[in-house]
């Protein structure tokens, strides 16, 4: 993959009047990486996407593709295209029309747009519904219709902003896998914001979790989920429990938590818990348990372990963890 095609922010800043939305970012996404912004409301993913797609103004910092610096150039001239998270089809136009209006633009004739748009309708296997309008497509249909309107200018990096967001959950897992077939297939650099956690971890080759117009972490998704930076990445990405022991803060996956264990010691306190909540995952189960001093911790377990120990709502258990499971927190 060629190296000049690697995008860069360099101290990137973004105000809305006196807020500070955007906090001085640097980040190097490696071409061809599936890159996904994650993190709460508000945390500034969504204005980024928009910086570097050319539809927010950049406050301060420059933003890089390659060699060709993208402040002040248009969207067009980028490199790169933006799938909306509403997918903002022309309602009139055919889903041929829609696919191939970017060419109309540019002055291609008509069968040569219509050839090229044929080419990636059929990528997104629209081919059966190249006549229809928007209004008669389902949420998927859409969706498809959008990719490939935004993939047919042949861009350095695809932007999606929340683009599984508006799907049902079993249609969210078939397009995540689409996604990421269609990502390496392409060889392009896609850059995706989200919400969910667990649609980043599954689609991500790299994550950028994001917190108050700030970065938290930047890493591959397994380290994302196996040794997050902090308190706040370890608490966003979930499937942690957050231990204070002694001077240190610890992170414990759910599912290296066994119960019905020898007791173990917090602090010197004991660690008797009661059983809170049990909430059926499908092949696991999350039991929720709460110690005399109101530490609370989850434990994922399987499916036979959990019934193995016949467990309970306000049965009474002790825990335990190897420590090698524990991971030291920032703050």
């Amino acid at each position: 993959m060629s190296i000049e095609q690697n995008l860069e922010l360099v101290g990137l800043k973004k105000f809305y009047g006196k807020t500070e939305a955007i906090k001085g970012l640097n980040l190097k996404i490696k071409s061809g990486e599936y890159c996904c912004l994650l993190g709460p409301s508000g945390c500034g993913k969504t204005s980024l996407l928009r910086m570097i797609a050319g539809h927010e103004e950049i406050s301060d910092g420059d933003i890089l593709l390659g060699n060709k610096r993208l402040n002040g150039l248009t969207p067009a001239n980028r490199g790169t295209s933006m799938m909306f998270q509403s997918y903002a089809l022309f309602p009139h136009l055919s889903v041929l029309d829609n696919v191939a209006f970017a060419l109309k633009i540019k002055g291609m004739p008509k069968a040569e747009r219509y050839e090229r748009a044929n080419k990636f309708i059929d990528m997104v296997r629209m081919q059966e519904f190249s006549n229809r309008l928007p209004d008669q497509l389902s949420g998927g249909q859409k969706q498809r219709v959008a990719l490939a309107r935004a993939l047919i200018t042949k861009p350095k990096i695809l932007l999606l902003d929340e683009p599984l967001s508006a799907l049902d959950p079993a249609l969210r897992i078939d397009m995540r896998v689409e996604l990421k077939q269609m990502q390496r297939e392409l060889g392009i650099t896609f850059i995706h914001v989200t919400h969910s956690q667990e649609e980043a971890l599954a689609l991500a080759t790299i994550g950028v979790v994001m917190n108050e117009g700030r970065i938290e972490q930047f890493a591959n998704p397994i380290e994302l989920f196996n040794k997050p930076t902090n308190v706040f990445v370890a608490d966003f990405v979930g499937g942690h429990n957050i231990m204070k022991l002694g001077e240190s803060t610890y992170s414990l996956r759910a599912d290296k938590l066994k119960l019905i264990g020898t007791p173990n010691k917090l602090k010197n306190k004991d660690t008797s818990f009661k059983i809170k909540d049990i909430e059926f995952l499908g092949s696991s189960i999350s039991v929720t348990i709460v110690g005399s001093d109101d530490l609370t911790l989850r434990a994922r377990l399987l499916d036979q372990e959990f019934h193995k120990h016949k467990l309970e709502i306000e049965q009474a258990v002790h825990c335990e963890w190897d420590e090698n499971d524990l991971h030291e927190l920032r703050n």
